[in-house]
């Protein structure tokens, strides 16, 4: 059977009313494919996700999608409708065209966007330019598209009209999102982790309620920091961070980000080197155990 989609990370296979989701060893950051296999990469990812959808099943008492792991790399799961374009507030179960974003500290992108002005500090509740490695006195909330090319920031308004939500459903939408994530924060915090952002996406199932979809909690969704060096005053990435932070030290993402702005032919990104192959591959192991607090 061919694959229906393959996407950066994923294999997705029909089956009916059940989809199929076979986690590759590729890798990607900045919406680029490198062209290198991490070892392991695939069946962390698996094993991770599903662990995060049992505790939001049973602790947190969340709808989702998944049903079974048939392999250690291989998870199956309940088949919702795709929209082509937007959410229809009519139609009773689809995905909904959105990532839904949750940050805790200021990283990544934020601080980027907060350096260029793109975000103001008032925005996330500061009166002044933080500091790298900063708690939120309250999460930062944002939506971006899905299925466009490259991620796209939507305010409220045109988050509720591209997924076919009411303000209500989307008040329950970050709800959901927030009884998740106290539960992961906690653990994770006791494993010696920090769990600094990370993105979910949600279709709606029967009468509209929201369901957790594809997979979240993993070292490519969420950015996660060791808890002993921040209390130290270092902040260790221990997540795909580790492997974006490499193409901005050999100044790959400035030539990158550059091209897209002006609309030249993007510069193909390089392969890693045997060395980072190794680390990247050691370090999703190293977090399946520590996000999990199980044995690889």
């Amino acid at each position: 059977m061919d694959p229906v989609k393959v996407g950066k990370v994923k294999e997705i296979y029909d089956e009916g009313e059940t989809l199929l989701f076979k986690f590759t060893d590729k890798i990607s950051v900045f919406d680029k494919i490198i062209p290198s296999l991490i070892p392991h990469k695939g069946e962390s990812l698996c094993r991770t996700a599903a662990f995060w959808f049992k505790v939001a099943e049973e602790s947190a008492h969340v709808k989702t999608h998944f049903r079974e792991m048939p392999s250690k790399d291989e998870m199956r799961v309940t088949k919702y409708f795709v929209p082509d374009h937007k959410g229809n507030p009519f139609e009773v179960e689809y995905v909904i065209p959105i990532e839904f974003i949750t940050r805790y500290y200021v990283a990544g992108s934020l601080y980027d966007r907060l350096k260029s002005g793109e975000v103001k500090p008032i925005d996330i509740g500061l009166n002044s330019m933080p500091e790298y490695g900063e708690e939120l006195d309250d999460p930062f909330f944002e939506m971006t598209t899905k299925y466009e090319k490259f991620d796209r920031p939507l305010t409220v308004g045109e988050a509720m009209e591209l997924g076919g939500m009411s303000n209500s459903e989307l008040v329950e939408i970050k709800e959901v999102i927030y009884k998740i994530d106290r539960r992961m924060n906690k653990q994770v915090r006791n494993r010696g982790l920090i769990h600094v952002d990370g993105k979910k996406e949600f279709a709606f199932g029967i009468r509209r309620a929201p369901v957790v979809i594809d997979t979240f909690g993993t070292a490519d969704e969420d950015r996660f920091w060791d808890l002993e060096e921040y209390e130290k005053g270092n902040i260790i990435d221990l997540s795909k961070e580790f492997v974006r932070q490499y193409y901005r030290d050999i100044s790959y993402h400035e030539r990158l980000y550059a091209a897209r702005e002006a609309g030249e032919k993007e510069p193909d990104i390089p392969a890693l080197p045997d060395e980072m192959i190794k680390k990247t591959s050691d370090l999703y192991v190293s977090m399946f155990e520590r996000i999990t607090g199980q044995k690889w």
